[in-house]
């Protein structure tokens, strides 16, 4: 491409495309990097997934207005985590700085020190306490590079790549502003993101070559540890057990009091967006109180919480070089709780993720099994008389499990009560009503009202051909299969889930919850979101990652 030539509507499909691709690519060893100062959701990640929404947002958009319309819009509502939310307003003020003044016929080198110069204004602005050090320091020495070289006449690739330098330069001084970094011996993980965007564009207008993720990067958290949290006086950021986010319908003029209102209750807040539409974020101890705070001023929607705490713990168990190796298979019953309680629960499935899901909703024990891999009576029994508890609920999650765990009760001196439930998703459900102080007749009573309130469905490919109520089936096709059986045949496995949704969906519904086992991919998840979104934008969907075989999603909706 010649570099005198201007970056019109195809160019930045292909930089915004190419940047998706190197934070793909980069991910883990950006994640390796995230050590300040908790991991709520690892930088890379989170980047990655943002990207992927405004791609999805990208599709069917043409011409110059539409393509920054939808990169604008794509990145506010796509945006994970802190450093998601943060590059949506970034890719923002890049966005509506490119198209405003391309519409005045603005040289292209201007076009975009100016646009590196308002997305550097507006991710300071999105921050409540900007701390130096971050991504919002890299992203403002780009723009006063470019900014610098432009002024001076020089024309496009120059100005980015004096940017380029100067954010490497910013982001090599990263560890002298922040001492976690210091103490850990690496940069800001947001910085090191960000500066792949100036790759994608310098690759995108000359050819320039992409850098390739190192592969000998370890995780901080198996080399280094961090610097202690402040003690006394204000709560460090660091002692902040929960991220909390949500978008927020309200009008503009409310917002700064809407800041001010989380400011008393936690930190590391950013609230982006903008003609009644915002996607905030905070790290608080209190829930409650930000979910209020927003309560106050308009409508909050969409609500995610992360236990940070939790992550933490789980991340440095995934990574701790003496934790006890497990043999794939060596164990069918796995223990969650020890300690003696009055009522116990067992569930069966299969999946890591699953696992963790059902740990923390509450479960004593899961035995493994589901499709294809029907545990025995024997083994359920064996898994009732091993958990601390007189009183046991079982729940089977699969319907030709029900039988086998009905068995149960008459082989054991403690009390066994089965919890019909016929789905991964019916279970998670149940378990959100199980008390551990009450009866387990009580429990059994609350927790299959829950459950018979979910609607259950499950997507996998086809392994032989075979006719349904949805079409004829050929092997290798994705089909979804709800209560009534198979209800959406498809090629790909997106318009197969998205098929199979909308065939369960009523006015009634509110919350679609999704599953993703071990062949779903994160693209194909960001596309079921966007779908939704676009859709049904009144439902909230929440994906968990459970790791499961052979299905590439459980599917609840209620």
């Amino acid at each position: 491409m010649s570099v005198a030539q201007r970056l019109g509507a195809q160019e930045i499909r292909s930089v915004i495309a190419t940047f998706r691709d190197l934070l793909m690519g980069h991910k883990e060893m950006i994640n390796a990097l995230n050590v300040y100062p908790v991991p709520d959701g690892d930088t890379g990640t989170n980047m990655s997934l943002t990207l992927e929404s405004v791609c999805v947002e990208l599709e069917g958009a043409d011409g110059l207005d539409a393509v920054c319309k939808a990169i604008s819009h794509g990145s506010l509502m796509g945006a994970r985590g802190n450093s998601g939310v943060i590059m949506s307003q970034i890719l923002r003020g890049l966005a509506d700085t490119v198209r405003t003044e391309c519409a005045a016929g603005t040289e292209d080198a201007q076009v975009w020190a100016k646009a590196f110069s308002v997305a550097a204004e507006a991710a300071y602005g999105a921050v409540q306490r900007p701390v130096e050090g971050t991504i919002l320091t890299v992203v403002r020495e780009v723009a006063e590079g470019a900014t610098a070289a432009a002024d001076t006449g020089a024309d496009l690739v120059a100005t980015l790549e004096a940017g380029q330098a100067q954010g490497h330069d910013a982001l090599a001084r990263t560890p002298e502003m922040l001492q976690v970094l210091k103490d850990a011996g690496v940069v800001d993980a947001g910085g090191q993101g960000l500066l792949l965007l100036v790759d994608a564009l310098l690759h995108t207008i000359d050819g320039r070559v992409l850098p390739v993720a190192p592969t000998d990067f370890v995780r901080m958290s198996q080399t280094t540890t961090p610097s202690a949290p402040v003690t006394g006086g204000e709560k460090s950021i660091a002692d902040l057990r929960y991220e909390v986010m949500f978008f927020l319908d309200a009008s503009d003029d409310r917002i700064g009091e809407f800041r001010s209102a989380w400011a008393d209750i936690g930190d590391s807040i950013v609230v982006v967006g903008g003609d009644g539409l915002w996607n905030c974020h905070i790290h608080s101890d209190d829930i409650g109180g930000c979910i209020e705070a927003g309560i106050a001023v308009g409508r909050p929607h969409k609500i995610r919480v992360t236990d940070l705490l939790e992550e933490l713990e789980h991340m440095e168990t995934l990574h701790d070089p003496n934790a006890p190796a497990v043999a794939e298979g060596e164990a069918s019953i796995i223990l969650n709780a020890t300690e003696q309680s009055r009522c116990g629960v067992i569930t069966v499935g299969v999946g890591e993720g699953i696992r963790a899901i059902f740990e923390s909703l509450g479960a004593t024990a899961m035995v493994l099994g589901g499709q294809t891999m029907n545990p025995p009576t024997e083994l359920l029994l064996q898994a009732v008389n091993q958990v601390p508890a007189d009183e046991v609920l079982l729940l089977p999650n699969n319907k030709n499990i029900i039988p086998v765990a009905n068995q149960v009760n008459e082989h054991t001196h403690k009390i066994v009560r089965v919890v019909p439930t016929r789905s991964i998703t019916e279970g998670f459900a149940a378990l959100l009503e199980f008390d551990p102080e009450a009866t387990v007749d009580d429990n059994a009573e609350s927790m299959t009202a829950a459950a018979s309130s979910i609607v259950a469905g499950e997507i996998t490919q086809a392994v032989r051909d075979a006719n349904s109520d949805a079409g004829p089936v050929t092997t290798g096709d994705y089909i979804g299969i709800g209560p009534a059986g198979i209800t959406a045949v498809a090629s790909d496995v997106v318009t197969a889930t998205t098929d199979l949704i909308e065939s369960l969906l009523d006015d009634g519904h509110e919350l679609v919850t999704l599953i993703a086992g071990n062949d779903a991919t994160e693209a194909g998840s960001s596309l079921i979101e966007a779908w939704l979104e676009e859709n049904h934008p009144d439902l909230d969907i929440e994906v968990h990652q459970g790791e499961q075989p052979l299905y590439h999603y459980y599917l609840g909706i209620e």
